[in-house]
């Protein structure tokens, strides 16, 4: 996304608090949910919400972490981007973009797909089971951040994009809502 598509997306989409492209690490992701925090205080934003804007944006700054690990010989850091802010509507929401390898696309529109035909119960059900499954095996917990998200969402969307025969842009937009 260039300037100009970011300044689009602020003039479609509302305020921006924070957007980041490029390298995550673990303390940068730190770093900006700090600054997560005092726009939050800011703008008098409640726990619950602010909790929630916090999950989702730890997760899926942690899964673009991921990928780009994945795939830093193939394509430019800097294809990596994630914004948090408020739509003309006062709704609040992150969207993250980045590249992952046409390997794992089948599998995330799975996931994906189940995870949005699940109410909430149902996505608070199968969270409990895959972090038992996680306890129980000593397993990675791979998948399982998705659920995390969707527990904090109002409404999930996504869209994957092919760039070429290797890559394609994994494209996740969650809106927030104060659910507990």
């Amino acid at each position: 996304m260039n300037l100009n598509e970011l300044h689009n997306v602020v003039k479609r989409d509302g305020i921006i608090f924070l957007s980041y492209g490029g390298f995550l690490s673990q303390s940068l992701i730190a770093a900006m949910t700090e600054n997560l925090e005092r726009e939050a205080v800011d703008n008098d934003l409640g726990m619950r919400l602010s909790n929630n804007i916090f999950i989702i944006f730890i997760e899926l700054s942690q899964n673009m972490m991921k990928y780009t690990d994945e795939h830093k010989n193939i394509s430019p850091l800097s294809e990596s981007l994630i914004l948090v802010g408020k739509d003309d509507q006062e709704n609040y929401f992150v969207t993250s973009r980045n590249i992952v390898l046409n390997e794992h696309v089948a599998d995330l529109n799975e996931r994906l797909a189940e995870l949005q035909s699940l109410d909430e119960g149902s996505i608070k059900k199968r969270y409990r089971e895959m972090r038992r499954k996680v306890r129980e095996t000593g397993g990675s917990g791979a998948g399982i951040g998705f659920y995390e998200v969707a527990k904090c969402a109002q409404e999930i969307e996504y869209e994957i994009i092919e760039l070429d025969e290797n890559t394609s842009y994994f494209i996740f937009r969650v809106m927030v809502g104060a659910k507990s």
